[in-house]
């Protein structure tokens, strides 16, 4: 695989062959939240708790380039968005991973791949905690 190829598997612009082996359809969509704060079909924030203390993150799933601007308002507001693009063209979703790269930048917060195609945009006050941490060398499993 070339560079160019691996940086758009990276950025999750094109489909990675390796990452499809363990895909499974049977779980590819859960059960909808009925209890979960609503304003677009597309977005969700995860609970209303959450929303009244102030602690929201949301969920955007966007058709194309014209939905970047829910994308926007959320962060903006000082919201985490996770950014879903798979069911996006290739072209469009580029332009949204561009806007959505210029946008952290621009209020100096930080952008993240968390799968293929799925990215989190988290503003300047909030710190990503990597669950690779508590796998420190000579753990409980290195009884040796």
């Amino acid at each position: 695989m070339g560079s160019v190829r691996k940086a758009s598997a990276w950025l999750g612009l094109v489909d990675d062959s390796d990452d499809e082996r363990y895909y499974d359809d049977d779980y590819a969509e859960g059960p909808e939240p009925s209890d979960a704060w609503v304003t677009d079909p597309r977005v969700r924030v995860a609970d209303e708790a959450a929303q009244d203390q102030g602690t929201r993150i949301a969920t955007v799933t966007p058709d194309g380039f014209r939905d970047a601007r829910t994308i926007g308002e959320l962060f903006r507001d000082g919201v985490p968005v996770i950014v879903n693009l798979t069911s996006m063209e290739p072209g469009d979703a580029k332009r949204v991973v561009d806007f959505a790269a210029g946008l952290t930048f621009g209020l100096r917060g930080s952008i993240e791949r968390v799968a293929t195609r799925v990215f989190l945009l988290t503003p300047a006050d909030y710190q990503i905690v990597s669950g690779d941490a508590g796998r420190a060398s000579g753990g409980f499993f290195n009884q040796s």
